[in-house]
């Protein structure tokens, strides 16, 4: 096998389209960050369910109302390491995870067990599906005295700004015609929120605040807008183990136990249980002072040291200038552009909100650290969309944090795929840190997660062309690549070898019998098969010939009537509503990916893109779709209808920034806004063949530090 990219000759005629209709800005200077992102500080006056104020650091997120604490909306606390399991079901023969058994099916001539719920294993299939589900960890709310139930209305004056430059949020307003101010900020580096309250209601004892814990239930697929259940108070139990210069509460859910260090400057304050048998409790200050600082960190261990509101203050506005100011950035004509205007604005929110959802030690959930979705675990084929931008904005550290899920994830993979008579390792997909994927046929058929790690190590070995970057990837790379050879399936008759069935493609949206051959799927699988080989070689080590085999002899893109469709042999793509109202997968071979230097045919791509726009249903596409029809648009030269997408009606964000889900799936959803930046990524930084950025001549667009794309 040659070089995947060294054997493309190029689609000449598109650059030269691209020339002509596109332009490329050199930056002129260095922006003025700041200003650009203090522009978009977030104004509010109200509360909205499923539109916290978000304060986090990547691995924990505490989220807030108006007043800028948790007081008015039940809003959540999560974190990384939050977890619960229910107890196993006590069904004759279903006590354990080990009697799950999963379903058989047929594929290629032998029986594949698949991890899919079994109708004679329904409680152990269900909660392996609902176990282990991320917990709330707890609320904390300002306390108006006992008995009393204010609500948000009786505020005059509500004000809230975050200020994204310093990660700090500042609640002001008035009770009883005392003015009230609350500032509210996460540590970076631990999950600690830190809160100071200004009053003269605190002078009188007529204002504290409440911590409250709930218990944890898998019920729920979304937990969405608020997780946890607060009526279940004999379920658990909370103990505080010190109340001296500070209170540790100790929280214990079934087999999950973890620890509350709360923390204050008044030597006077007190905290107590509010009524016997609730696990709400109340920090009162001592009369004759109008502030009231305290830290309170979320931790599974017992010990913490003890920090304050200042310092927290202070490391965690150093940390959000340095992400401002490092890595890439871009800055559109807002002045006298409504629409670059509103791009810039989620532009910069998204940049914010994706420091404190997508930057954890595991790849994040579609609603971050929000609520939860799916139970609060996440999926193996979204950790493209939700890391890919990291790379094109420079954010490599980021990036860096939960990358290596693909090598924790080893052994769990090798397993799953000898379990079907595979060589290499299969990886999952809706995931909880052990590595154990849920039951579901979606789950348990979908493959196009299997080529995520060559996409990103080749995308990070450009930018670290190392021995060091080589190693790192070596073994998930050879391991991937070994599955995906023996996946696909020889086929006599025409000589060739085909993918499924059964499987799902990227849009989900068809029988797992009938599907073969994806077009996306198929680019996908020769783009990382060449990817893998690359890496063989670069360390001087022999290519398997399984893999150029099937490179060589995997079944070329499915066309019909000069369009590229799902997969081969679908029936009425073009008039079938349920094919034209999901995810546009077979888009991604000419956007996301670069070209394929063999199979690609740009006259197909392009009358296929604009059957797309003629017939597809976009009220029902969501999230990433519209990022991917960005993609596709410019790289066709198309950079308006780019624009367009990442703007268009079904596409929202909110006055927060979140990214909205639709009637599909609550809000927020980020991979839309993950998607958002890496369209703006490859946009400003360009790709092979053509340098960035990449938008309409008229815009005036500087861009600083932008990765090109493949």
């Amino acid at each position: 096998m040659l070089p995947y990219f060294s054997r493309f000759r190029g689609i000449t005629s598109s650059l030269i389209f691209v020339l002509f209709t596109l332009v490329t800005v050199a930056s002129t200077g260095k922006i003025n960050r700041k200003s650009i992102v203090q522009r978009y500080n977030v104004l509010l006056n109200a509360s909205h369910p499923y539109s916290p104020v978000q304060l986090g650091n990547g691995n924990f997120a505490f989220n807030t109302d108006i007043a800028g604490l948790q007081t008015f909306v039940p809003h959540n606390t999560l974190s990384s390491w939050g977890w619960h399991n229910s107890s196993l079901p006590t069904t004759p023969n279903q006590t354990q995870i080990s009697d799950f058994t999963g379903l058989e099916w047929w594929t290629h001539g032998r029986l594949v067990k698949y991890a899919q719920p079994n109708p004679e294993e329904q409680d152990i299939s269900q909660w392996l599906i609902a176990n282990p589900h991320r917990i709330n960890l707890g609320r904390i709310g300002l306390w108006f005295g006992a008995g009393k139930n204010v609500s948000e209305v009786e505020l005059k004056g509500r004000n809230q700004v975050l200020d994204l430059w310093s990660g700090i949020s500042i609640s002001t307003f008035t009770y009883n015609n005392k003015k009230v101010s609350v500032k509210t900020v996460v540590d970076p580096e631990t999950d600690t929120v830190a809160v100071e309250i200004e009053s003269d209601l605190l002078k009188k004892g007529n204002l504290g605040v409440f911590f409250d814990f709930p218990y944890a239930s898998g019920k729920n697929k979304f937990d969405a807008p608020f997780v946890g259940v607060w009526n279940a108070t004999a379920n658990h139990t909370t103990t505080v183990l010190r109340k001296d210069e500070g209170a540790v509460i100790k929280h214990a859910l079934d087999a999950t136990t973890y620890f509350v260090h709360i923390d204050w400057d008044d030597n006077d304050a007190t905290i107590r249980r509010e009524t016997e048998g609730a696990h709400r409790y109340i920090l009162r200050p001592g009369r004759g002072d109008g502030t009231l600082s305290f830290t309170s960190t979320f931790s599974p261990s017992a010990v913490h040291p003890k920090t304050s509101f200042d310092k927290v203050r202070s490391t965690a506005s150093s940390w959000w200038s340095n992400y401002w100011n490092s890595g890439a950035f871009i800055s559109l004509p807002t002045a006298a552009n409504s629409s670059a205007h509103e791009l810039q604005r989620r532009i910069i929110l998204s940049q914010y909100l994706l420091a404190i959802n997508g930057a954890g030690r595991d790849p994040p959930q579609e609603s971050g650290l929000a609520n939860n979705g799916w139970y609060g675990k996440f999926h193996m084929e979204m950790v493209f969309w939700h890391l890919a931008h990291w790379q094109f904005w420079n954010k490599w550290s980021l990036y860096d944090r939960s990358i290596d899920v693909y090598e924790r994830f080893l052994p769990s993979s090798f397993e799953r795929a000898k379990k079907q008579g595979y060589k290499g390792a299969r990886l999952g997909k809706m995931s909880d840190p052990s590595g154990r994927s849920a039951p579901g046929q979606i789950n348990s058929l979908l493959i196009w997660q299997q080529v995520h790690p060559m996409y990103f190590a080749e995308m990070e070995y450009r930018k670290f062309p190392t021995t060091k970057t080589l190693r790192k990837w070596d073994a998930v790379l050879t391991a991937a690549a070994d599955w995906m050879a023996d996946y696909a399936f020889w086929n006599e008759t025409t000589k060739r070898f085909d993918l499924g069935p059964p499987m799902y493609p990227v849009s989900e949206n068809t029988n797992p019998n009938q599907t073969i051959n994806p077009t996306f799927e198929l680019a996908y699988w020769r783009f990382g098969l060449d990817i893998a080989s690359q890496w063989q070689k670069r360390q001087r080590k022999g290519v398997p010939e399984t893999w150029t085999q099937v490179y060589d002899k995997l079944a070329p893109f499915p066309v019909e009537n000069g369009l590229y469709v799902t997969y081969e042999g679908i029936d009425d793509m073009w008039t079938t509503p349920e094919y034209t109202e999901d995810h546009q997968g077979l888009l991604g071979i000419y956007g996301w990916l670069p070209p394929d230097p063999e199979r690609f045919s740009l006259p197909t791509f392009t009358a296929t893109l604009e059957k797309v726009y003629e017939t597809w249903n976009f009220t029902f596409s969501y999230g990433w779709d519209f990022p991917l029809l960005a993609m596709a648009a410019a790289r066709t030269g198309d950079a308006e209808k780019a624009l367009e997408w990442l703007l268009h009606e079904s596409f929202q964000f909110d006055e927060v920034g979140m990214p909205v889900g639709g009637a599909r799936v609550p809000t927020p959803y980020f991979p839309g806004s993950a998607g958002l930046l890496l369209a703006v990524g490859m946009m400003s930084g360009g790709w092979d063949g053509l340098d960035g950025p990449v938008f309409p001549k008229e815009w005036n667009v500087e861009v600083e530090g932008f990765e090109r794309g493949m």
